[in-house]
């Protein structure tokens, strides 16, 4: 018995460290529901972008930096219609998105304009946590996301 459990709690160690953000932690701006087809579409919630954790250390792609909260968490009923996350700020924005799944999904600027934007094709049901991050360390910016099944918004 001692010697699975020496293994368990290293295995649980290394879990800890490799996910810097806490998915736990409510959500700083705020959190809904969401089922397909809701309206009003898009979906829009003020934030502000930024924190103190580089988001590099979660994955490939994902950079800026991020508050270990969420900044927004919403849970999401899929139907038959797409889903996309989008950010739009004055500043350079990034976008950090834990999916239902677990995985970890980051873009810079593919909402054009500095602005970031996640498309899910097949979007999972389940709960999505949210950050947005910006370059600046030491700075924050207003911004603001919103969640669609129509399209990117700003596109």
């Amino acid at each position: 018995m001692k010697k699975l459990l020496a293994p368990t709690v290293l295995l649980l160690g290394l879990y800890s460290t490799t996910w810097a953000q806490d998915v736990s932690i409510d959500a700083t701006y705020g959190t809904i529901t969401l089922k397909s087809g809701f309206t009003p579409d898009p979906m829009r919630f003020d934030v502000v972008s930024g924190g103190t954790i580089d988001a590099s250390t979660l994955g490939k792609g994902c950079a800026g930096f991020i508050a270990n909260a969420p900044d927004f968490q919403f849970t999401f009923e899929a139907g038959l219609l797409e889903l996309w996350i989008s950010v739009i700020s004055s500043a350079d924005t990034t976008l950090v998105i834990n999916d239902p799944n677990g995985n970890w999904i980051c873009d810079d600027d593919s909402g054009g304009d500095l602005d970031p934007s996640v498309h899910f094709t097949d979007a999972p049901t389940g709960i999505f946590d949210v950050w947005i991050g910006t370059y600046d360390s030491l700075g924050t910016h207003d911004a603001t996301l919103f969640i669609s099944e129509l399209g990117a918004y700003g596109n």
